[in-house]
């Protein structure tokens, strides 16, 4: 079985106080050390106009490249180095959706169906990277679908920054999701719309997450204590990955979440992706 791993890759460039960097990001990116840790079976389709940018990831083998005319490019400042929780982040919003014939050639390729599928991930950078066209092909699969909320949240503004702001597909991403990971100010955006059926994993910084079930309990999981905080850019993508791991082992929501708090917490120790210590 085959854990497949959908979203763009990006070009990043990190401001930490007066320290710049640039990297390979993208919650694919990120994501892809963990399962590459915990959940060894996966198949990460991304999308760019830099073929070298797979050149990042853990294991290119397991990593196939739609080609585009632009790449995704971000900004994430952090202005208090001591203070990680705090992110400006900008983007060119690139306009390069991932199509439902781009995944059909490759599932062809790599002959993949409903039968041979744990679980698709989505994880979007903004709000063009999944058309409904996208999302309603791959419901047919009839496999669990896991989503990051953030990117189809993610609108471009009057000085090209970035807003947050409901999507017109929305009632359809949630609807076809089994699970929806979020932070506390995305939560806060859609918390009045019908969601049923989905388990929301909500995370909040270094005061920790929490996981609503669907039947509506709350279970905090406490942040796990970090005393050298390196780098918090894919922390939350890190987190989710590492939940997404644990629950395909068969792990409770709690335990699940548990682990997940644990693994965010070693990625902060060091700069860029998680790599176990």
């Amino acid at each position: 079985m085959t854990l497949v791993l959908i979203g763009p890759i990006c070009e990043d460039l990190i401001i930490i106080g007066n320290d710049e960097s640039s990297k390979v990001g993208g919650a694919s990116f990120f994501q892809s050390f963990v399962y590459e840790e915990f959940f060894n079976d996966y198949l990460a389709i991304v999308n760019a106009s830099n073929a070298d940018l797979i050149n990042a990831f853990p294991d290119e083998s397991k990593v196939n490249l739609i080609l585009k005319e632009d790449t995704h490019h971000f900004i994430n400042e952090y202005p208090d180095k001591d203070n990680l929780d705090i992110r400006h982040q900008s983007t060119n919003f690139a306009d390069i959706p991932i199509l439902a014939d781009d995944l059909r050639n490759i599932f062809d390729e790599n002959e993949i169906n409903g039968e041979n599928i744990d679980a698709f991930v989505l994880t979007p950078l903004n709000s063009n990277d999944f058309p409904i066209e996208t999302l309603i092909f791959l419901k047919t699969f009839d496999v669990p679908i896991y989503i990051s909320l953030q990117g189809f949240l993610r609108f471009m503004d009057e000085d090209n920054s970035i807003v947050l702001k409901l999507s017109n597909d929305l009632n359809y991403i949630l609807d076809i999701s089994d699970a929806i990971f979020m932070d506390e100010h995305e939560f806060d955006i859609i918390n009045r719309e019908k969601i049923e059926g989905s388990n929301l994993i909500i995370t909040n910084g270094s005061k920790g997450s929490r996981i609503i079930d669907v039947d509506g309990e709350s279970i905090k999981i406490n942040a796990q204590k970090c005393d050298n905080i390196v780098d918090a850019t894919g922390c939350g993508d890190t987190y989710m990955a590492a939940y997404i791991s644990a629950l395909l082992n068969n792990k409770s929501l709690k335990d699940s979440g548990d682990f997940a708090s644990s693994v965010a917490s070693e990625k902060l120790k060091n700069f860029g992706p998680y790599k176990k210590l």
